[in-house]
């Protein structure tokens, strides 16, 4: 982000999106930023050449949108989409139609045409090359004409680009690309030695690198515009009984959308009627479809399955789901790696070194050596040529880009590169254990009938004590109870007994439901409770639990073993008889054991989890998932302490949380990542790193996909600074043509390292989320 100084105040400001497709690269941004630096009331400026967008803060009362866009095509680039809190129109994708029918293409095509005869003239028909005009007292004859031709025609946008960079002062490839043209036509003049091929083919083959280098952008970008188009431009709305098709922008909050059987969802909401399997791969990544019915929110984007739904609108078009994460990906360049930093530096002193070097190559030979002036001139504009730093300034953007956008696809929302550079440096990783290890729901795991009741017994008379109970242990055995079709009974005098359980009359009768120690305190002797028979033999699973078959130790057997298992125990009975025993737990995501071994693979040292639940209960999570250690009974204060010690211990730590309540814990490690963050707006604003859905296989592969970014970071970097050292120390040993270092040191560098970057679209999770390879 680059700040620009502007009057007024400071907090009236509107912020506009603009769409320039053919700034693809930092020159180019060099003079859209110099542009935008000249208008008043400009406050700061965000250009994005690797996504071709440019964000504006500007004054209303000093400046409006019309006039940025006024200021950016001066500068010589066209805005063709917009949008911001200014208002305006939608802003379309930044991909200019097709690189090879533009108007550029053509006349570098025509160039190409005329570039062609001359060498044909000059090279394989001498005798039909004849003169046709005179300049400064040299011939020029036909093939020079066609040169010139090719010269003006494909030179017109390279020159005018160059005019643009030195009304900015901005030494870019355009600037010494129209040196280099320029100054080959005038030594062509100047010392009768005809250079007029070399110029022309100069601005033939740089207007083909460009062409090259728009190419590669598009690619680059097209990943993002997949992102865009996903929702749908339209939606079937319900209004007054009839239903009416109407742009997106049109739909508002409250509406009814009706989704037809594989359409997609043109909006967030919540279902009011119907019910299908939704696809929400596009958002969360999830492989299986998730079936949906009433009060079940689903995201614009996903894709209905079979059935047909109806859904209230919740968030306009501008605000839901996929429009936030599709602004916060294009967001995501402006916090920049610290190899891009790097980069930016360097490339400051790299072009006026190499232009200075160029110049010295052009005039000292000549002047102390008898060099010969065309020779070394044209040598010295080769150097301009490797001036130009842009396939190395653009390698790391481009790189982010296509990581960034291809986490997104598989439902990793990374908040910029810094944060997919900085995970996979971590070396430590902090699990939250509810809600992030396990699913945060409490469940009905086991069902232990004792004496003559069967498990339908017990959970009907649970069902009824529980059903007027507000404790999520009680409303999970009423779902459980509901789930297996078991009715309650007639409930009257209900109470609760605080920290104990609860009492009520089930059909006149007297029950308990609660803790052991609750039904210790009515006098049972828990030490000797009657097993459960089948017909007057003792079941495998009573069996299993009694050493004397026909009886349980529940204080000495049943129940430790259930809480060392981490579930809470629940008795159930009457005033004279205990009816059965019912465990409940917060049941450990299927997929955690295996995506903590695949961080372990893939080179995590140590993986920890903190909660706040007790000990016996964390030791036994800790044992099923696999993890190296963890710390229980952590209050919120003491979970940041944890994660400082680990940061201390191996520099780089990320922190696995719901993104709300261990918000502390997240902010201190060096990379948060919050869990199931789609459609909460809060773990998608203070999270570095969202995974949209409940899937924790999303964990390891946005480490893979980090450690894989930032190794196409480096070499795009290192090949790249490579490829410019060696070209340029040929030069001056007359070793690289002019050509070669257009080809070479611009295009194809440029164009080698968006290939390498978009290599990244192709990295994919290798977990499933079952926790199957």
């Amino acid at each position: 982000m680059t700040d620009a100084p502007a009057d007024g105040d400071p907090s009236a400001t509107l912020t506009a999106r603009l769409s320039v497709p053919e700034m693809d690269c930092p020159s180019c941004a060099g003079k859209v930023e110099h542009a935008l630096e000249g208008v008043d009331g400009v406050r700061s400026f965000d250009t994005q050449p690797t996504t071709g967008r440019v964000v504006v803060t500007y004054d209303p009362d000093a400046a409006d949108e019309a006039e940025l866009v006024a200021a950016i095509e001066a500068a010589g680039y066209e805005v063709t989409g917009r949008s911001g809190e200014s208002g305006g129109d939608r802003t379309e994708p930044a991909s200019p139609g097709s690189v090879w029918t533009s108007q550029r293409a053509l006349k570098t095509w025509a160039s190409g045409v005329l570039v062609a005869a001359g060498f044909l003239l000059e090279f394989l028909l001498p005798g039909s090359n004849a003169a046709v005009a005179e300049l400064l007292g040299s011939d020029v004859l036909l093939s020079d004409a066609a040169f010139l031709g090719g010269i003006l025609i494909a030179g017109q946008p390279i020159v005018r680009g160059g005019y643009y960079s030195l009304k900015s002062l901005n030494l870019d490839i355009d600037l010494l690309m129209s040196v280099a043209i320029l100054g080959a036509v005038a030594a062509s003049v100047a010392f009768g030695e005809r250079l007029y091929f070399e110029a022309a083919t100069l601005a033939v083959l740089f207007s083909v690198s460009e062409l090259l280098e728009s190419y590669s952008m598009d690619r680059a970008r097209s990943s993002l515009e997949e992102l865009m188009e996903l929702s749908p431009d339209e939606a079937t709305v319900r209004r007054d009984g009839e239903e009416v098709t109407l742009p997106v922008e049109d739909v508002r909050v409250g509406d009814r959308v009706v989704v037809r059987p594989g359409e997609k969802i043109p909006m967030d909401g919540v279902v009011v009627e119907g019910e299908s399997a939704v696809n929400q791969a596009p958002i969360t990544g999830e492989s299986v479809p998730v079936d949906k019915t009433d009060g079940d929110d689903v995201y614009a984007g996903t894709i209905n399955e079979a059935g047909y739904l109806e859904v209230q609108v919740t968030a306009e078009a501008t605000e839901n789901t996929l429009a936030r994460i599709v602004e916060m990906v294009e967001d995501a360049q402006a916090n920049q790696t610290e190899r891009e930093q790097f980069v930016e530096r360097f490339a400051a002193y790299y072009t006026p070194l190499v232009v200075g070097a160029g110049v010295l190559v052009g005039v000292v030979p000549p002047l102390f050596f008898g060099g010969a002036w065309p020779t070394w001139i044209l040598r010295g504009l080769t150097l301009f040529v490797l001036a130009c730093p842009c396939a190395f300034v653009i390698s790391t953007p481009v790189s982010v880009v296509s990581g960034v956008t291809s986490a997104a696809k598989n439902g990793v929302l990374v908040k910029g590169g810094n944060h997919l550079e900085a995970m996979g440096a971590v070396d430590a990783v902090a699990f939250d254990k509810t809600g992030t290890l396990t699913k945060g729901e409490l469940t009905v795991t086991d069902v232990v009938p004792l004496g003559d009741n069967t498990d339908e017994d017990v959970l009907r008379c649970a069902r009824g004590l529980e059903s007027r109970s507000e404790h999520p242990i009680g409303d999970a055995i009423v779902e459980h109870a509901d789930d297996r079709g078991v009715e309650g009974r007639a409930v009257s005098a209900f109470e609760s007994v605080t920290g104990k359980g609860v009492r009520a009359d089930l059909d006149g009768t007297t029950h308990y439901a609660g803790k052991p120690g609750f039904f210790a305190d009515l006098g049972f002797d828990l030490s000797h409770v009657h097993a459960a028979t089948d017909g007057g033999v003792v079941t495998r699973k009573s069996r299993e639990l009694c050493e004397r078959n026909d009886c349980l130790d529940l204080l000495e057997d049943l129940v430790p073993r259930l809480q060392r298992e981490g579930k809470t125990v629940v008795l159930v009975g009457t005033d004279d008889e205990l009816e059965g025993v019912i465990a409940v737990a917060d049941e450990v995501r299927p997929e955690a054991e295996a995506a903590i071994q695949r961080l372990r693979e893939l080179g995590v040292e140590r993986t920890v989890m903190l909660t706040g639940d007790n000990e016996r209960t964390a030791a036994a999570i800790a044992e099923q998932v696999g993890v190296d250690e963890f710390r229980a009974e952590l209050l919120p204060e003491q979970k940041v302490e944890a994660v400082e010690e680990l940061t201390d211990e191996f520099e780089a730590t990320a922190m696995v949380g719901d993104g709300v309540n261990d918000a502390p814990a997240l902010a201190t490690a060096t990379v948060g990542v919050a869990m199931g963050a789609a459609g909460t707006d809060t773990a998608l604003e203070t999270a570095d790193i969202a995974l949209m859905g409940d899937d924790l296989t999303r964990l390891p592969y946005l480490y893979d996909l980090s450690g894989r970014t930032t190794g196409v970071i480096r070499q795009n970097v290192w090949s790249s600074l490579g490829a410019k050292a060696v070209l340029a120390a040929g030069v001056p040993l007359g070793l690289v043509p002019i050509w070669v270092a257009v080809l070479v040191g611009d295009a194809g560098m440029t164009t080698a390292v968006t290939a390498n970057a978009m290599r990244l679209s192709r990295v994919e999770p290798d977990l499933e989320a079952d926790g199957e390879q």
